[in-house]
């Protein structure tokens, strides 16, 4: 394989440099978004492969633009529904791997740690749901 035909490795989040900063999820959604693409650039050039691509670059880019959507929020209950979406299109990203693994269009192997990343970023966006939600009443 040449060097311009070789697709870009899969950074595991174990690799991947966080900021010290507050806002934590904000830049692990970046990262998120930014491995998502490297997953979607390796899918096989077949039909099911292009399509199962474009969904999935649809919503695993949108997880870190929605988060920052939510971070600018008029009110809690604009906060909570903004983070509401960031909450499914994780989920949605999880759906799409499990496609790709269940499909035999990738190993396990391979997306192992991006879902364990997308099920911690849905862990920790209802965790500030909850938290919006107790604080609003």
């Amino acid at each position: 394989m040449t060097e311009e035909n070789k697709k870009p490795d899969i950074v595991p989040r174990s690799e991947l440099r966080l900021p010290s900063s507050k806002d934590v999820l904000k830049e692990r959604t970046k990262q998120f978004g930014l491995r998502v693409i490297r997953l979607a650039s390796t899918l096989p050039e077949t039909h099911e492969g292009r399509v199962i691509r474009g969904q999935l670059l649809r919503c695993g880019t949108s997880v870190g633009a929605n988060y920052r959507s939510a971070k600018r929020a008029r009110s809690t209950a604009d906060f909570i529904n903004k983070m509401g979406i960031v909450e499914e299109e994780a989920d949605e990203t999880m759906y799409w791997i499990e496609l790709i693994v269940e499909s035999g269009l990738m190993d396990e192997s391979r997306t192992s740690d991006l879902y364990r990343e997308a099920d911690e970023i849905v862990s920790m966006v209802v965790a500030s749901i909850n938290t919006a939600r107790k604080r609003k009443k």
